[in-house]
């Protein structure tokens, strides 16, 4: 089982992953971590009481890592709450690097099954409180547990 730790200009965030329910999201993260493609990307959308966002090479939200992989919308642990990592798009199966951070169920409950639920962080959960748009992600560690 593996986990991520995303270290912040505000502190890390830990994360378990939800492998069960959304494995080739997952493995996706887990690749482009690994690859080093976050190193040093910032978080480009930080909406208060909603999500923080990153994971978009040009930072301007339009950005991608070349290629788009499919929604895992129908396994279990597809509920968006305080913390849940999920996958950005603009449209359904349009993924590719950019995921949110949510920051409560009350604001994100209507993206339920519309985007990709794939982890949620365990430990640093007041970092995503303190991000703020233009915080960088220093790195992505995934860790074998």
């Amino acid at each position: 089982m593996k986990e991520a730790e995303i270290h912040t200009s505000k502190g890390v965030m830990k994360v378990k992953f939800f492998e069960e329910d959304a494995p080739g999201t997952v493995a996706n993260f887990i690749k482009l971590s690994e690859e080093g493609f976050y190193n040093g990307l910032r978080f480009h959308r930080v909406i208060p009481n909603f999500v923080i966002q990153g994971g978009c090479p040009d930072g301007t939200g339009a950005g991608g890592p070349g290629y788009s992989i499919k929604c895992e919308l129908d396994k279990n642990n597809q509920y968006h709450d305080r913390g849940v990592l999920s996958m950005a798009h603009a449209g359904r199966d349009t993924g590719g690097s950019q995921f949110f951070i949510c920051h409560n169920r009350e604001n994100t409950k209507h993206l339920d099954r519309h985007h990709t639920c794939f982890g949620k962080v365990y430990e640093g959960l007041e970092v995503i409180d303190e991000i703020r748009q233009g915080d960088e992600i220093e790195k992505i560690e995934i860790i074998e547990k």
